[in-house]
């Protein structure tokens, strides 16, 4: 007899080994139609497979995390069905589920055109409706090989090559198609319904640039049509507010080709950048951090001490000179041990918060440049806190305050919150990671904040708590960090005197809130649409004179604003009021003033504010009161 433990607690009781299917069939029909795979001992699995001893069983249905997982993984394999079907000399690579949907690699003579993306998905709609059982199967190696060698799909037969010997070769069938996988896949075609392609890409051949470029088309999948109607509503308007176009627009920066990965600021978008680093550097000095500045380039040997040669060589920018070998820094960290090493230390200087807007270089690929959102140089909003183990929990809780509140001056109220543990790749004793491990999820557990595990993704000195931020539109942007570092203090050689008169090691906190100021900039251009709060905007105000008669009131008007701290221009130019209007509304102005004749007579100013609200006319020291209060109060 057979044991079937579900959720619920209610056991089924076979007498002969029966399938998930099965199992879901005996419990209902309803349960039974919406299956979609399940999960025996924790392991996701086809409904075909069978239970043979006993089990914990949970069925898999569209409403689950893991069903549409399996939607997106299934809808792959239809998205290379209708590409054999259309185009029979391509040949199929690998197609994994990614966010929000899934992707295929195909090897073909040709560029895929939007035409051939629309035929494709019409195929897909078609097999869909066929209604065909998706049957897996196990082969052993060589006739695996033999299979896709004689189909002309020689990547696949790399691919099983490439498999360790001894696992299992499992393969799905479809019809006539077979594709190598390790599934799970729904019962039938019929279960994908709602799927859309969206773009075709290059990509190289197994990530190498120096293999073969194949095409990347790009789908998404839903298990209702409104999920996918919101979703593409979501795309639309991410189009809309890429950082990319809008710095364009609203002049703000440009990147060239002769400086792949990094950023050339123009006046506008270098006052955007003041703002935000002013502002953090009023917090900091409010928080007890000492800013510094440490090199750009430092000596190999430096590097090899910290770890960073070994764990980290593959992304720093090396060069040499006078025979000794040197990299641009990837991050500040060992700069900033070097400055409290200089002088005897005591443990009245703990915590010691050093601080620096350090500019790092990172060799990133190429291939994995975006904007200013992945970019090769860059600016941290960076610190280090020295501290002994007892002043831990209360230095990490303090920075969760601190970071919450920037959080919020930036118009960001949702903070998600990952802990991420040890990773294969490490520095430091596992006594050191445990006990740092331990103390993080000591004070987020204090601090009472939700937060989700993160297994293995911690860096290669230390774990580290990451805090990411939800945009306007819902999408999820990583940002803050904070990592307790055993190791690094004592590679580098730091050392304090404690109370009682002994020398000790410092454990080291790395932190930082905005992460990158490139990439945080990208972040909030793309959160407001380019409509950016008025404290942070680089250009507040712009007069507007109607015609020659109002230009020397415009420029008084301009000088008594930037009296005020407030960043006016005027537009003299000799063009229609409502051109103007136009033209500076698209620049995503906060405030337009306008005048006029009768302004001048009656020694006040007509308001426009952003959005097209009309505010009438007002004296102008109220408007500055009025300019004033909204930049004090970030609104």
């Amino acid at each position: 007899m057979t044991v079937i433990r579900l959720p619920d607690g209610s056991e089924k009781v076979v007498d002969h080994p029966v399938t998930i299917k099965e199992v879901a069939e005996s419990i209902g029909p309803g349960l039974a139609r919406a299956a979609i795979a399940g999960k025996v001992n924790g392991k996701l699995v086809d409904l075909s497979s069978l239970i043979e001893t006993d089990s914990d069983l949970v069925l898999i249905t569209d409403k689950d995390a893991e069903g549409l997982e399996v939607i997106r993984h299934s809808s792959a394999h239809l998205l290379a069905h209708a590409v054999k079907e259309l185009f029979p000399d391509a040949q199929v690579t690998i197609g994994p589920v990614i966010e929000d949907g899934f992707y295929y690699d195909f090897s073909y003579k040709r560029p895929f055109t939007p035409d051939d993306l629309a035929a494709i998905e019409k195929r897909m709609m078609e097999i869909s409706k066929r209604d065909l059982q998706v049957e897996r199967k196990e082969w052993d190696r060589s006739t695996a090989i033999n299979f896709f060698k004689s189909q002309g799909e020689h990547y696949k037969a790399q691919l099983i090559e490439a498999i360790p010997e001894g696992e299992t070769i499992s393969l799905y069938s479809q019809g006539d198609f077979t594709d190598l996988c390790r599934g799970p896949h729904v019962s039938s075609t019929s279960k994908l319904k709602v799927f859309k392609l969206m773009k075709v890409a290059g990509a190289y051949w197994r990530g190498n640039s120096n293999n073969e470029m194949l095409q990347r088309i790009y789908g998404t999948a839903w298990t209702k049509k409104e999920d996918q109607d919101a979703y593409l509503l979501r795309i639309e308007e991410a189009e809309k507010r890429d950082h990319r176009k809008l710095g364009k627009q609203l002049d703000l920066f440009h990147m060239q080709e002769e400086a792949p990965g990094m950023v050339f600021w123009h006046p506008k978008g270098w006052t955007l950048w003041q703002q935000i680093e002013q502002y953090m550097r009023q917090i900091l000095d409010q928080h007890g951090y000492l800013e510094i500045r440490t090199p750009q380039v430092l000596d190999r040997s430096l590097w090899e001490c910290s770890g960073h040669w070994e764990n980290f060589r593959e992304n720093m920018f090396v060069t040499e000179s006078e025979e000794r070998h040197f990299a641009i820094k990837p991050m500040n960290c060992p700069g900033h041990v070097q400055v409290f090493n200089q002088g005897l230390r005591s443990y009245r200087d703990l915590p010691m918060r050093l601080a620096e807007f350090g500019s790092c270089h990172r060799n990133e690929a190429s291939g994995a440049l975006h904007g200013l959102m992945r970019v090769r140089a860059f600016t941290q909003d960076d610190a280090h806190i020295f501290c002994a183990e007892d002043h831990v929990q209360e230095e990490v809780t303090e920075f969760i305050d601190l970071l919450q509140r920037v959080y919020k001056d930036f118009g960001f109220h949702e903070v998600q919150v990952k802990l991420s543990t040890r990773p294969q790749k490490r520095v430091g004793t596992e006594e050191q990671w445990d006990k740092a491990e331990s103390a993080l999820r000591m004070a987020l557990e204090k601090k009472a904040l939700a937060w989700e595990l993160q297994p293995g993704e911690g860096a290669f000195y230390g774990p580290k708590i990451e805090f990411s931020l939800k945009d306007s539109i819902g999408r999820v942007w990583q940002c803050g960090t904070l990592q307790l570092d055993f190791s690094m203090p004592n590679r580098l050689g730091a050392t304090y005197v404690s109370e009682d008169n002994l020398k000790k090691i410092p454990v080291m906190l790395h932190r930082a809130i905005l992460g990158s100021l490139e990439r945080f900039i990208g972040i909030l251009i793309e959160n407001h649409a380019g409509a950016l709060p008025l404290w942070l905007s680089p250009v507040q105000v712009v007069v507007l004179n109607i015609s020659r008669n109002q230009t020397e009131y415009v420029r008084s008007i301009v000088d008594e604003l930037k009296n005020h701290g407030i960043r006016a221009e005027s537009d003299l130019r000799n063009e229609k009021i409502n051109y103007k209007i136009r033209e500076h509304s698209l620049q995503k102005l906060p405030y337009q003033i306008i005048v006029g004749d009768t302004e001048i007579k009656d020694s006040v100013v007509s308001v426009r504010k952003r959005s097209n609200i009309d505010l009438g006319r007002m004296p102008l020291h109220d408007l500055v009161n009025l300019l004033k209060r909204e930049i004090a109060e970030k609104i």
